[in-house]
């Protein structure tokens, strides 16, 4: 029997990062996981092989699984029972008889990061939501209160009667029989995971890369040091008394008689979770999506050549790191042995490339481990990272909270976990959990987050293009040659543009950025078109995999869509023209004066509007049906302005008056500019919080309009429910998902024009991307089978392209 430990094999199955490992009862040696794919498996091994097969997969929850642990067998259920805690607040119990859960535990108010089963079936949760609960007889029978921050770790010590607490506070707490016996302190940040070792220790890991071995007492028996990030998880050998932890620093180590006798570097960059099985093998979960068992015995480890594919996927990682390569050795330096296990050493190789090194104390040999690059994208000296209460950080956010108060900072770094700075961020303001999803997406998407909507260039000139007045239509801001060529001196049709959402003339549709989010500089915006292009890891973009898990979810160029888009041509001049042309119509007591109405036009070159200037508008919008569309095209351009979008969006009156154009019978024009002008009230924060309350009816009174063969009127009508599918994302309003999902598939069942279908098939798949209960309900829907012609539609190419990663979602 080998003292180190070698690869076994790498299971590939989990879609998403491996959140949680742990040896399951039955089989013997099998493992259970939990990933934030929101299933938890398990993985049996093979009979004469060193692979393991999918034995059992479960689902219930409606997010992902964070925490898993196994009741023993008894009499009632002879293969034991299988819990896992969710970030959707909730613990599933199962078993190996069915894939769904034969009952839940509620309680908490947020994610049960973690789970310890005890004696008599005594089962022991901790939260995000500061508590840790003791259930029995699926009944909460103790909640335990006095952490001031998140319940990462928990764990059992049955024959001394003790409940063990860590938290995000620093501390540990000892319970017994509900009640706080001591508070040990000694970590320096959040406390990650706990294990029981023999007698009364027990071990402890935490955020600031150290391991500690306590007495109940709280005495610190000694002070483990080797990882040079996070510790998230640590796991006792099967002797009792040696251990193995995990870290953000890529490596699983494994600790013997109190010193790091083995450093074992994986090829990705967060090891959430790690665990040892009966037989003395480990295994690791990570941010890949891949688990990994590592075995001392020869008969387990893999054959030559996986273990060569494996050395070289470490090998071939790319590490961020602020460096400066003139003050590093050469490959010489490598001459000169190690210190310790895991000891790492930089050197510039032959070709000025900057490559990491790990001693190997068992082989005494440096291993290369990865390449360096600085972490502005080369080898830079400077970090250029923001400063923030003494702290560097990747990003530096400004939150809007409360309109009249000033933003709260949301500081982050890509090696965080996003939702453990949300919690952070959360519990530091004294913020709802309500607010835990929108806060961990928001660092998401603004980090790595795939959009469409990269140019950002501010209106289009209202200026530029030729004479003929179109409402809303990017050929109104034509700049010279090259225009639409339908356009013509003085000639008026409105509603007839193609492309109406680009803030540049002529620019992609989705071009145009519109939603109301927390500011940020554009600066702090991340990497622009989508994520770190060296990376496929969903939680830190610091570097290449070398090994990528085939069952990840496919990211695409065009949804999640992140942000609400806003129809933005116009030609003042024209508009004006034909408003004071139907002006010269109306009766004297119903005519706008000549003066009043110039100023119009000010407010469409962006000119702060007077109460005077408003009600003008107000006044030309009471024109009759068949001549009131200039004074719509001059709302759809203004009420995307502040202090316009303020007026009118104060009350649902402006959305009663849009409503009454959303008939059959009306004129063409008005349909379109009124769809248009509720599009652009998501640009300010009144009007979205206007329509997304007045969501149901905005909906149901749109369809109206679904049979529409003017594409115009399809355009517009879909990028409204694009808006909302915007609006609903990152939130936990599943009716509203579920609403917006049924009202895009009424929508293509029309069959409208490729760009219209091309709106809803970003709303769908902003939907349902991450959502596999939504998923279900598009495959009900039968949407695959209203892709039709769209999957293979000649040009433009984006249409079949974006049917086709939504065809493959509802597969």
């Amino acid at each position: 029997m080998s003292s180190s430990y070698h690869l076994r094999c790498q299971i590939f199955g989990h879609e998403k990062d491996v959140r949680a490992v742990t040896a399951a009862c039955v089989p013997e040696n099998s493992i259970l996981s939990g990933s934030r794919d929101v299933t938890a498996r398990i993985w049996v091994p093979v009979e004469g092989a060193s692979s393991f097969n999918e034995g059992h997969c479960m689902s219930g929850h409606s997010n992902f699984v964070a925490s898993v642990c196994c009741f023993p067998p008894d009499d009632k259920h002879p293969h034991g029972i299988i819990f896992t805690g969710s970030n959707d607040s909730t613990i599933l119990a199962f078993t190996l008889d069915s894939p769904s859960p034969i009952y839940k535990l509620e309680g908490h108010s947020s994610t049960v990061c973690s789970l310890a089963a005890g004696k008599f079936g005594t089962l022991l949760s901790g939260s995000w939501d500061k508590t840790a609960k003791v259930w029995l007889s699926q009944k909460c029978v103790l909640t335990l209160e006095g952490h001031e921050a998140a319940v990462w770790a928990v764990a059992i010590m049955p024959e001394q009667g003790v409940m063990l607490t860590g938290s995000a506070d620093k501390t540990i707490k000892v319970w017994k029989a509900g009640k706080c016996e001591k508070t040990i302190r000694g970590h320096d940040d959040c406390v990650r995971g706990l294990a029981v070792t023999q007698g009364n220790e027990f071990l402890s890991c935490s955020n600031d890369a150290t391991i500690r071995r306590w007495l109940l007492s709280g005495d610190c028996l000694q002070v483990y040091y080797g990882h040079e990030n996070f510790v998230y998880g640590i796991s006792v050998l099967p002797n009792g008394r040696d251990f193995v932890s995990c870290s953000e620093d890529r490596t699983v180590r494994v600790w013997k008689n109190g010193e790091n006798t083995q450093t074992i570097t994986h090829p990705t960059l967060s090891i959430w979770s790690v665990c040892a099985l009966p037989n003395g093998d480990i295994v690791s979960g990570s941010g890949d999506g891949i688990i990994r068992v590592f075995t001392c015995n020869p008969e387990r480890i893999a054959s030559t050549e996986e273990l060569k594919s494996f050395e070289d996927q470490i090998a071939q990682s790319q590490i961020q790191q602020d460096i400066k390569p003139e003050l590093l050795p050469g490959p010489e330096a490598l001459d000169n042995p190690g210190t310790k296990e895991g000891q790492t050493k930089m050197v510039k190789n032959a070709d000025g490339k900057v490559e990491l090194y790990s001693w190997d104390k068992e082989v005494l040999q440096w291993k290369k481990v990865g390449d360096v690059v600085g972490s502005s994208g080369g080898t830079t000296a400077t970090s250029g990272k923001t400063l923030f209460e003494g702290k560097e950080y990747d990003y530096v956010f400004s939150v809007d909270i409360e309109e009249g108060k000033p933003p709260l900072k949301l500081p982050y770094n890509i090696s965080e976990d996003p939702w453990f700075a949300a919690q952070n961020f959360l519990s530091k303001n004294n913020l709802s959990q309500l607010f835990l999803d929108q806060v961990a997406n928001f660092i998401i998407d603004n980090t790595k987050g795939v959009t469409l909507n990269q140019t950002t260039s501010g209106y289009a000139d209202p200026f530029t293009g030729g004479n003929r007045y179109v409402p809303g239509s990017s050929s109104s801001t034509s700049t010279g040659g090259g225009a639409d060529p339908f356009t013509g001196s003085g000639r008026y049709i409105p509603g007839s543009g193609s492309d109406n959402t680009g803030r540049a003339g002529g620019a992609d549709p989705f071009t145009g950025a519109g939603r109301y989010v927390p500011t940020y500089s554009d600066s702090q915006r991340g990497p622009a078109g989508g994520g770190d292009s060296k990376t496929g890891d969903v939680f830190t973009g610091a570097y290449t995999t070398g090994s990528v898990n085939p069952n990840l979810s496919k990211t695409n160029k065009f949804f999640p869509q992140q942000t609400t888009l806003t129809f933005d041509a116009a030609n003042p001049v024209a508009i004006m023209g034909k408003l004071r042309e139907f002006n010269d119509t109306m009766a004297n007591d119903k005519k706008i004066d000549d003066g009043s109405l110039s100023h119009l036009e000010g407010i469409m070159s962006n000119v702060q509007p007077s109460s005077d200037d408003l009600n003008c508008l107000k006044a030309a919008l009471e024109f009759p049906p068949n001549i009131v569309f200039p004074a719509l095209d001059i709302l759809r351009i203004t009420i995307k302005l502040p202090e316009v979008n303020k007026a009118f969006c104060s009350s649902s009156h402006v959305l009663e008056d849009m409503f009454k154009y959303w008939s059959c019978d009306s004129p063409a024009a008005n349909q379109i500019l009124s769809l248009k002008i509720v599009c652009n009230m998501f640009a300010q924060p009144e009007g979205f919080e206007l329509c997304m309350k007045n969501r149901d009816r905005i909906i149901t009174r749109s369809l109206d309009l679904k049979q529409s063969k003017n594409k115009n009127v399809q355009i517009s009508l879909c990028t409204l429910m694009l808006n909302f599918a915007v609006g609903l994302f990152g939130t936990l309003d599943l009716e509203g998902k579920t609403q917006v999902l049924a009202a895009t598939a009424e929508c293509l069942k029309g069959r409208p024009d490729v760009e219209a279908a091309f709106r809803l098939f970003i709303a769908m798949g902003t939907l349902i991307h991450k959502d596999d209960g939504l998923q279900k309900l598009g495959q009900s829907l039968e949407i695959r089978s209203l892709l039709g012609d769209y999957l293979v539609q000649a040009n433009p190419i984006k249409v079949p392209e974006c049917a086709g990663y939504l065809n493959d979602l509802l597969a």
